[in-house]
This record gives C-alpha cells, structure tokens and sequence, in this order.
C-alpha cells in the first residue's frame, strides 16, 4: 500500500522476495498541462509488474474492508499510502499492518518527516519499522536504522536513500516479525505537511536557515526568490562566507542573508530546466538584489 515514487523501491524489493497479491495505490490524479488523470508511480510498477492493483479513494466504506479481508493477506506493508486505514483494515491481514516511516521515531510522525529532518538541521534520520496502530505513527518499532544527513543533502537525495534503506530493512524485518517495542513518549515531534506558502525565501534570517529551507524544499515545491518579478526556484545550495544587506547579489549568485551568506549552485527560472547556476546566468542581468 503506497503512492509516490519514494514507495516504489520497496514494492520491487517485495515482489523480489515475497508473493505480492495485491497493490494498493491512490486514485490517478490530473496532471501534466492536458490535466489528464495520471497513475501513481506505485500504481503504473504494479501494472508493469502484473500485479492487481486498487485504488479506491476511502477505506472507510463497508465495501472496501470487504474487499480487503477478502484477500486474505498474510501481512500488508504500508508506506507514503496517503490515506487513513481504519482499525478493521489494520486489523484484516492475519499478521498485521507493518508501515515504513522515513524518520527515527518518535521524531518527525506525521507527513513529511524528510523535509522536516534537513529544515531542523538534524544530523541524522533514518527507518523505522513499525507495526500500525490506529494513531498517527505512534505503533510499536520493529526495526530502525539511522541514517546521516550530509551537509549537503536535499531531500531528493535523502528520499533516494531512505527508499533504498526501507526497501532493505522491511525484507530483514519479515524474516523473523521481531518484537516490537513501544515508542517513547520523550522526544515527540511532528512533521506537518509542507505548505506552499513556505517556499518564498526570507533573506533576512540567517545563511544557516535558508541554505536547510533550500534543501529541505528541493525538489518539491521549491523554495524561490523574486528576481524582478520572475520567479526564481533555488534547488542546491551551501552556506559561504560573505555579508551584506539581505538579499544583496555578492557575486554569481550568491546572496546575502541576515547573517552569512548562502551560494545557490542549481536553480530554475520560469518555464525552463533546472540548471547549475553558471547557466542560469548565461545572457541575464541581475538586479543588485533580490525579494
């Protein structure tokens, strides 16, 4: 049971080792500039793979526990699914629901636990293992392993791991059904999810703070400045030496901030391809500042 492109590796790891009767997905949803009903990456490997797949837009209906119980699964493995599963779907595979969480519980439950992870700066994240109950990521962990988050990480580059490490420590994780222990009630945080409004860059905090908002939005939605009422996308980063007004243009593109100074290394203008910022610049005149 999963939907985006992070679930994809873990339903290729099971399909590998264990027999997959059943993928659950959400509903394609209108994409692209036709707005034509696009699957769910998970939704289109199943398909590949010719494996049945559902997609029903609750589970909250009689007919869907129905159709659930009737498999008569053994176990299911939920990860970035996207909906709620009542207590009864929980409970309908013999074994249990086991879901993949991509932070090192208790910290960051909840929806975007990768972005969250780089915007606080953590030094680590990593998978847990948990079997499902019915409160938000609150079950008892299985497994868990950490991961270090890299300077330099965005959470594309966190996700591309993270999947890798899920779809590995699930396999090891059905092996044996090892004990499961209770989360800690310290150290509770929780990851909301990302809000678009969050994406415009405020060069008045410091380099630190703006170089992880960076990061931590790339590559979705996109953190972005104004450059002379076009919008500017900034995808990488690192912190630099280097002061000035917020927002001064220091050379290249690197810009001030409220303290230090952060230089964007790939960015995307308006209707074009992200690009390294050399390119970016090729044949376009900077103001002194940016908003």
């Amino acid at each position: 049971m999963g939907t985006p492109d992070f679930s994809v590796p873990i339903l290729e790891a099971l399909v590998a080792h264990h027999d997959v009767i059943c993928v659950y997905s959400q509903p394609p949803r209108p994409a692209g500039r036709g707005k034509q009903d696009r699957l769910s990456p998970v939704q289109a490997r199943a398909m590949a793979l010719g494996i049945e797949t559902r997609h029903p837009s609750s589970l909250r209906n009689p007919e869907a526990l129905v159709d659930f119980t009737a498999l008569n699964a053994d176990i299911a493995v939920v990860v970035a699914y996207g909906l709620v599963l009542p207590q009864a779907i929980l409970d309908a595979p013999a074994k249990g629901s086991l879901n993949i969480h991509a932070s090192l519980l208790p910290r960051w439950r909840g929806a975007a636990p990768i972005h969250r992870a780089i915007m606080a700066g953590d030094a680590e994240t990593g998978i847990c293992i948990m079997r499902m109950d019915a409160g938000l990521d609150t079950g008892p962990v299985m497994l868990r392993q950490a991961m270090a988050i890299r300077s330099h990480d965005t959470t594309a580059d966190l996700q591309g791991r993270l999947a890798a490490l899920g779809a590995k420590t699930i396999i090891e994780a059905l092996k044996t059904l090892p004990p499961a222990i209770p989360q800690s009630a310290d150290g509770v945080t929780y990851a909301s999810k990302i809000d678009k409004a969050e994406a415009r860059i405020d060069w008045a905090k410091s380099a630190i703070e703006v170089d992880r908002q960076i990061r931590g939005l790339s590559p979705f939605p996109g953190a972005w400045c104004d450059v002379a009422g076009e919008r500017l996308k900034l995808l990488r980063s690192c912190v630099v030496e280097g002061q000035g007004a917020p927002g001064k243009i220091l050379g290249g593109l690197t810009i001030a901030c409220g303290t230090g100074a952060v230089m964007i290394t790939l960015a995307q203008r308006e209707g074009k391809r992200a690009m390294q910022a050399d390119d970016v610049l090729r044949g376009w005149v900077l103001p002194d500042h940016l908003s």
